[in-house]
């Protein structure tokens, strides 16, 4: 997929430059101070340590230098008192900088003020150039507050990232002072980065997801239209001491409003296949062309995916629609209404019946259902399909309904139109949806019986040559494909109790994958389930048994209660079998 870097977006604070025009007065001598922050944000206030016998900390932080003129970046650091938030006098330096994984410089730098504004600029050049310059005004010169701007030049400087500095203060309150031990801050400062990823969706047509970082750059982006599944890489060092320094890791997705996929109503958000909490991630319907959707992964979800023993380099983000909430979502354009729709049949056919279901929510009242007056029509290419107009229900057990045949010559995007509610010409929108789906994976169904047996084989209600004739049927139907395995010869169909005490214990978690595993092996070796041989065959110490990822057993959790799709269920077996986790 093409990846094209976008102008920033910018990030707080003002420009540094003229930022001492400011302090008239030496009152207004005061820097803006907040609680601690860390790795991952904006700006970044260190907890104070001691320096002869008065608290001192170190504050960090970042802005454009001139928005309108260059995306040049600027980040200062300044020495200050904790208690009277005073800049120190005579500080020095000693600052080792890198972007991301790339080394800029390490040396150091005297400010008479304790205050050093680095200017960070874009230039096709091989190596990093350092030039210092102190830079006067009237004012900064008549109080004596001449700022220490160093310019940093180098390749691609600008276009944000995690910008990481080592910061050793060997001198405070006058040059002469050495301090005996420095004071030592690790800080990381991120400036948001933009990047734009175009694909021809095979419904939507031409499309493009922008993903704004505020941490690190990412890569290997990838949408994928039948999971409808977006996943991308950043950089990240899982260890205790950074998620200690990381207070925030903040992603944004970008997405058009043409492209309804993803209009949905919720997202879940998986880093190195963990699923993070529902309130990581926050939708902002309130723009005209598209739509912002916020991940903020705090440090308790950060710690939750190193105890589940991440050691990826990296962190390997999964953003897929909620399964919760299907219903697709949006506002109106003058911001009171928002439009909850969903339909049946799942995939639309042409000439079939069709019934779109939809509240109409208040924003400013919490998204509460509101009876109002509507006009609801469906249209392609501004021809009328089918429409309605009403008064909307406030009952959040009942939905308005809309049924109605789709022609046998539509085919393809129609729209979904809500106009003039509560009788406003702005308050009005539109969902697109998909008559006809095209999908690039083979259909797969796997009949309800099969499903309940799997559910009534764990309750004991049916017995074991049922339960292994549905698995049967799924192999020998090509549903589930597995690779082969030499089979002992046995006449026995009887699953042992064990096996089936395994999976309850392991669906409970109370058993480990390697010996759940093991059961399954047992069947198809015991020739209780039966898979046709081929030549090929399993290296032992290639297929040893690693670990059955939580999400597959979420998986078939959420498919035996009808959560899950069976397309989605079929994948997790494959996985399984074709990543070795299960030897047959």
């Amino acid at each position: 997929m093409e990846k094209k870097f976008a102008k920033k977006i910018q990030t707080s604070g003002h420009n540094l430059k003229n930022l001492f025009l400011l302090l008239l007065l030496p009152l207004l001598f005061v820097f803006a101070f907040d609680n601690a922050f860390g790795h991952g944000v904006g700006s970044e206030t260190f907890p104070p340590v001691d320096l002869n016998g008065k608290q001192v900390t170190i504050e960090v932080s970042s802005s454009q230098n001139d928005p309108e003129a260059s995306d040049d970046q600027q980040i200062s650091i300044s020495m200050i008192n904790f208690d009277s938030k005073i800049t120190l006098r005579d500080v020095t330096f000693h600052i080792k900088a890198e972007k991301g994984n790339q080394f800029l410089f390490e040396q150091e730098f005297k400010a008479d003020n304790g205050f050093l504004v680095f200017n960070f600029v874009s230039e096709d050049i091989s190596s990093i150039i350092v030039e210092e310059e102190s830079e006067s005004n009237v004012f900064g010169s008549l109080l004596g507050l001449d700022s220490r701007l160093i310019h940093v030049k180098g390749p691609k400087l600008s276009e944000g990232g995690l910008y990481k500095f080592d910061i050793s203060i060997l001198t405070a309150d006058g040059y002469s002072n050495n301090l005996e031990e420095p004071l030592v801050f690790n800080a990381g400062i991120s400036i948001a980065q933009t990047s734009r990823h175009d694909f021809v969706d095979p419904n939507f047509g031409d499309q493009n997801i922008h993903v704004v970082t505020y941490y690190d750059e990412i890569s290997d982006f990838e949408y994928d239209p039948d999971s409808k599944e977006i996943s991308f890489s950043m950089p990240f060092e899982w260890s205790q001491t950074n998620i200690n320094q990381t207070s925030v890791v903040h992603e944004e997705l970008v997405i058009p409003k043409t492209f309804g996929d993803l209009l949905v109503s919720g997202f879940t958000m998986y880093v190195n296949g963990v699923k993070l909490s529902d309130d990581v991630a926050t939708i902002d319907d309130f723009f005209s062309d598209g739509r912002i959707v916020h991940f903020i992964i705090y440090q308790k979800e950060l710690l939750k995916v190193l105890e589940n023993g991440s050691n990826d380099n990296g962190m390997n983000f999964v953003i897929a629609p909620d399964r919760d909430y299907p219903h697709m979502s949006s506002v109106t354009e003058n911001g009171q209404f928002r439009i909850l729709a969903s339909w049946e049949p799942e995939n639309l056919k042409s000439n079939s019946n069709a019934k779109i279901l939809f509240d109409v929510t208040d924003v400013f009242l919490k998204n509460k259902p509101v009876s109002t007056n509507y006009q609801f029509s469906v249209t392609q290419n501004n021809k009328v399909i089918y429409q309605q107009s009403g008064i909307s229900t406030d009952s959040r057990e009942e939905h308005n309904v809309a049924e109605f045949m789709i022609p046998e010559d539509v085919s393809g995007i129609i729209h979904l139109n809500f106009n003039n509610l509560d009788n406003n010409n702005l308050a009005r929108t539109t969902i697109p949806i998909v008559v006809d789906r095209v999908t690039t994976q083979k259909e797969i169904t796997i009949p309800d019986w099969i499903r309940n047996n799997a559910l009534w084989w764990s309750e004991e209600q049916i017995d074991d040559n049922t339960f292994v004739q549905g698995i049967e049927y799924l192999i020998k139907n090509q549903i589930i494909v597995i690779p082969p395995t030499e089979q002992e010869d046995s006449e026995s169909q009887e699953i042992p109790s064990w096996i089936r005490n395994n999976a309850a214990w392991w669906a409970a978690g109370q058993i480990n994958d390697p010996d759940f595993a093991k059961g399954i092996e047992y069947l198809v070796q015991e020739n209780i389930i039966n898979v046709p041989a081929t030549e090929e065959t399993v290296d032992d110490e290639e297929a040893n048994i690693t670990s059955i990822p939580i999400w597959v057993r979420n998986n078939a959790a959420w498919w035996s209660e009808g959560h899950l799709t069976d397309v989605e269920f079929a994948n997790g077996i494959k996985f399984l079998m074709a990543s070795g986790l299960i030897k047959v």
